[in-house]
């Protein structure tokens, strides 16, 4: 990423309804945004570190662990708007002239400043690059719907093949999403043509919808201290 000018956009809406105020709950002794936050901050990967919120509560705490929010979106704010549409209003709002720009949501907690700068230099400043992570047990190649109680494989082939003959299988995270900011302008989302993936851990994946992904996540950041303790 050398040479390349960086802006990271957070997004953190107030009208969460999965989990009330998400963006703000308190996770860890510290409010769930202050986590990417400071991660962006101490990744020293970015000129400028931006929330985009309608909410001015959100704005405040944002502030205060350092992020900037040159302003309060009146739009993009309801539950259909997507992440794409909201880091393309911010872009076009902040305006200057940059290469990269980075979206992290504030729902994954446990994405790293060190993940977020891999991410970077794996990233050759042009197209699109996502974050994902490999499905592990729940192979998704087994999935199966329920049709009038009848059980019928989305993968009929597959689904008789060992998990090992099977290629692997990624699903994305919302933890650190890149793109050329002239070409996300124009194509108005981060799954533009060719994007590529890159692979996290799965702690560093982790993305908390509900309430049940917020207990999960709080058992990973757990389980990563334990092992930072050990090792």
């Amino acid at each position: 990423m050398v040479g390349r000018n960086a802006i990271a956009v957070i997004c953190a809406r107030g009208g969460s309804k999965r989990i009330p105020r998400k963006n703000i709950i308190p996770f860890k002794g510290k409010p769930l945004i202050a986590w990417t936050i400071e991660a962006a901050l101490q990744s020293n990967s970015f000129e400028r570190v931006v929330v985009s919120t309608d909410d001015k509560e959100i704005a405040d705490i944002a502030r205060h662990f350092g992020a900037e929010v040159p302003f309060l979106r009146d739009q993009y704010a309801d539950d259909h708007s997507t992440v794409s549409q909201v880091v393309h209003h911010a872009v076009e709002k902040i305006g200057g002239n940059y290469d990269v720009v980075a979206q992290l949501l504030p729902a994954c907690p446990l994405r790293t400043a060190d993940d977020i700068k891999n991410a970077l230099n794996e990233f050759d400043g042009q197209g699109f690059m996502l974050s994902v992570t490999k499905y592990g047990w729940l192979n998704p190649w087994w999935a199966h719907r329920d049709e009038s109680g009848q059980g019928v494989p989305m993968f009929p082939h597959e689904i008789k093949q060992r998990s090992q003959d099977l290629p692997e299988v990624y699903c994305p995270s919302g933890a650190i999403w890149l793109a050329n900011v002239q070409t996300f302008l124009q194509e108005k989302t981060f799954y533009g043509p060719g994007y590529r993936l890159f692979p996290l851990p799965w702690i560093s994946a982790v993305d908390i919808d509900n309430y049940d992904d917020l207990e999960m996540a709080e058992l990973a950041f757990n389980l990563r201290q334990k092992h930072e303790i050990l090792y």
